[in-house]
């Protein structure tokens, strides 16, 4: 059973497993919980192979030593099936559509530590999940850009409707038809909101943009400008959503500005998808593989693919 542990290219860390079974992986996990997280610390991921994962009982399962409390998709934006009270798809986007590398709910006043991907069957072609140690992400970004947004901060913006819309509404966002609770959630978070006529929700939320890192006390890249700036969309797309929202960008589903209310140029965002994929790495998917990252050290994506795929993912 002892596992074979390697450092890839990648500079992720890889735990080979043979012929185990899940209630021997937890004995382990419960022996190597300082190793494993000083792995977690020093790689900010670790894949763990040759696990009999094969649904979402099992993942559950395997993560139960290693996720502790286990944190509900609350305040997310991506579009998600919640599988059940605290594990979800790892996204339903359409599989021709590429998600650029993010941090999970980096925009929001509370964002999960770790985050557990699990691989119940892999895509015929593509489909991988990039991954970006956060740590080069910053070493490598513009240092003007960088300064800029320490500096100003970040604002992102998100008009929610409330069940007839372009995005997702306030009742999935936040897993409620209580607008009171929902209310309760923002007021607790900080969270500058407005309700208006038609029920829809508008959501201002203020963020840094960096983020140090609660144990090894370093500085990230920690954000989602690039996929709250309309530059992510097609040309087509934007103008429809643009029209359709009185020509003001304020009003699309999601934007972002600087703290100062300033935009944030298009060739700022080309900077950061040009930084984040020099620095990225794709690794392909095997039936059973149980991915664990740390959410502020490493951002993550979706690459396009072809066939059926199913990834799962908890958070804690």
């Amino acid at each position: 059973m002892k596992p074979v542990v390697s450092i890839q290219e990648n500079n992720q860390a890889l735990i080979q497993f043979e012929s185990i079974s899940l209630e021997e992986f937890n004995s382990w996990v419960e022996d190597k919980t300082d190793e494993l997280n000083g792995l977690l610390y020093k790689h900010g991921s670790i894949l763990f192979r040759g696990l009999p994962i094969s649904g979402v009982v099992d993942f559950e399962y395997a993560i139960s030593l290693l996720s502790g409390e286990l944190k509900s998709y609350v305040d997310g934006n991506s579009p998600r099936t919640k599988l059940t009270g605290k594990t979800y798809t790892s996204t339903e986007y359409d599989q021709d559509h590429h998600i650029t590398l993010h941090n999970e709910l980096s925009y929001s006043s509370s964002w999960p530590e770790k985050l557990f991907f699990c691989c119940i069957e892999p895509a015929e072609i593509g489909g991988e999940t990039p991954l970006a140690d956060c740590r080069k992400v910053l070493q490598e970004m513009d240092k003007s850009f960088v300064d800029e947004v320490e500096a100003k901060g970040l604002v992102y913006i998100r008009n929610l409707h409330s069940g007839n819309g372009i995005g997702p509404s306030w009742q999935e966002t936040y897993e409620t038809n209580n607008k009171t609770d929902v209310e309760n959630y923002l007021n607790e978070s900080n969270t500058e909101f407005q309700w208006n006529k038609d029920d829809s929700l508008r959501i201002v939320q203020r963020r840094s943009g960096l983020e140090v890192h609660p144990k090894t006390n370093e500085k990230v890249w920690f954000n989602q400008i690039d996929q709250f700036h309309p530059v992510h969309l097609s040309s087509e797309i934007y103008e429809t959503l643009l029209m359709l929202n009185g020509g003001n960008e304020e009003e699309l589903p999601m934007y972002v500005t600087y703290g100062d209310g300033s935009k944030i140029s298009p060739e700022r965002v080309k900077q950061i998808e040009s930084t984040v994929h020099k620095v990225s790495v794709s690794n392909k998917w095997e039936k059973g593989d149980l991915l664990m990252i740390d959410n502020v050290l490493v951002s993550h994506g979706r690459n396009p693919f072809k066939g059926k795929r199913k990834i799962i993912v908890s958070m804690s």
